[in-house]
């Protein structure tokens, strides 16, 4: 009988090939990391130094990313929104690894919140918000405009239902109160897009703070937030001329909050649509806001011309019918009567007062910007004889 020989065959070695990355800081020039990263190479510097102590690699074993690498990878997706695999290939990584970079950093970023949204603390901080206020719309004693944005999102594995919002889509409703420099003093994202605005305000840790200490200031907010001695909204019906006035400062002046979403947006393009589950998303936009008040207090241009973003989406109608408008407190009424006598119809009468003297004596007063403007102390112009 033949002997049976069992051949043990060795296992092939496969060696791993690492294609070579290329260095996109010295590739492109300042504009096109500016359109591609939304930032220059001066501020893409600054942000890898402020993530280099949680993000940097031990050793450089297994063709590790730097932390330039990581960073770019992130700015990528944020600025693009596009599918990881279309990332990976402008620097030769894989799928699953720009997943895990677009994670790490942005758990990164998340943890840096406190230290990059900032509500005003000091009397300086709170009397130049106010002076940016009045100079945009004439509402005296602003320290902020609050709104919330709904970021649209996949549709989670789990309490799927919670996530639909009024229009039908899957959402994440995000708090904002910015100031009058387009920069986010104060966010809360962690609420589905079923949740009221009111309901997440009420729910806020900023709003336990202003109740229990009423700030030297107000906030402006839309009719959907409660009428508060510290909110102003603006008259559900108006009855008479100064109301009218009130209304129209308000939303001029309230307008900051909305060109703020935008910009966040525009700068952002993941924003628009994010593929990832609720957790993940709250950390991407989280990492959004802190990179925005970077750009913002770094004076970091939005070069719409170099722009290539999704256009924007259509507006959806609204599959319910709108929420009801929020109470009204009598402490609040009073507040808002007191603006509306003290502020919007003493600079309406000071308007024609002008008007008729120069009018009278035969003088144009007019304002560089060309309109009066007034501070609550003493009324600033300037006089051009004919």
């Amino acid at each position: 009988m033949a002997s049976i020989v069992h051949r043990h065959r060795r296992r092939r070695y496969t060696p791993r090939h690492n294609a070579e990355r290329p260095n996109l800081l010295e590739q492109y020039s300042n504009d096109e990391l500016y359109a591609r990263y939304r930032f220059g190479r001066d501020d893409i510097a600054f942000i890898c130094n402020i993530l280099r102590p949680r993000l940097e690699r031990a050793t450089l074993r297994s063709h590790a990313l730097t932390v330039e690498e990581q960073v770019l990878i992130a700015l990528r997706f944020y600025a693009s929104g596009s599918f990881y695999e279309v990332i990976g290939d402008g620097l030769a990584v894989r799928k699953s690894a720009v997943g895990h970079v677009v994670h790490s950093v942005s758990s990164a970023l998340t943890d840096l919140v406190g230290q990059y949204v900032k509500w005003p603390e000091n009397d300086d901080a709170m009397a130049r918000t106010k002076r940016k206020f009045f100079s945009l719309g004439g509402m005296p004693n602003t320290i902020g405009a609050i709104d919330c944005t709904h970021v649209h999102i996949q549709a989670p594995h789990s309490r799927e239902w919670e996530y639909v919002n009024r229009k039908g889509r899957h959402s994440i409703n995000v708090q904002l109160v910015g100031n009058a420099d387009l920069v986010v003093t104060n966010c809360v994202v962690r609420w589905p897009g079923s949740v009221h605005d009111a309901r997440i305000l009420r729910a806020s840790r900023l709003f336990q703070k202003l109740q229990q200490t009423t700030p030297d200031g107000i906030l402006l907010g839309d009719s959907g937030y409660p009428l508060l001695p510290w909110l102003m909204t603006p008259f559900a019906t108006v009855t008479n001329d100064s109301q009218q006035r009130y209304n129209s400062v308000h939303a001029t002046t309230r307008g900051t909050i909305e060109r703020l979403n935008g910009v966040i947006k525009r700068r952002f393009a993941c924003l628009n649509y994010l593929r990832v589950e609720p957790q993940k998303a709250c950390h991407i936009i989280c990492a959004c806001i802190v990179l925005h008040n970077i750009a913002q207090t770094r004076s970091v241009p939005l070069q719409e011309a170099l722009i290539n973003g999704p256009p924007p989406c259509a507006e959806v109608p609204d599959l319910l019918p709108p929420p009801p408008l929020q109470p009204d407190l009598p402490a609040g009424r009073a507040v808002r009567n007191a603006v509306v006598v003290r502020h919007v119809s003493i600079r309406r009468r000071r308007h024609e007062i002008w008007k008729s003297v120069s009018a009278q004596i035969g003088i144009t007063v007019i304002h560089p910007a060309g309109v009066l403007k007034y501070s609550d102390k003493v009324s600033r112009i300037t006089l051009i004889q004919d």
